[in-house]
């Protein structure tokens, strides 16, 4: 059960990791605009591209992550021999 809980925070598709992007770009245009109200001028304006900075970094580096796991799996694939998953755990049940 706890491992079907754990599959719900894995990103497992690029649409996935876009829609996380955008969720952290909304918050940290968020919260740029609450650093542009708090410390007006220049210093704000540094805070608010920061917030936004970390956005950039944090979706390329879940997009890199996304592109390493999948030639990481592909790899194991073709290693593996052909015989399905299923049909092995199959016969380990019997």
């Amino acid at each position: 059960m706890l491992r079907k809980l754990g599959r719900l925070f894995v990103i497992k598709t690029r649409l996935e990791a876009f829609l996380i992007i955008y969720a952290l770009g909304l918050g940290a245009t968020t919260r740029g605009a609450h650093y542009l109200d708090t410390f007006p001028g220049v210093g704000g304006w540094l805070l608010f591209a920061a917030c936004t900075g970390s956005v950039f970094m944090a979706g390329a580096k879940i997009l890199d992550c996304l592109r390493y796991e999948k030639a990481a799996r592909e790899a194991v694939g073709a290693t593996s021999p052909e015989r399905p998953a299923r049909e092995g755990a199959a016969e380990a049940r019997r």
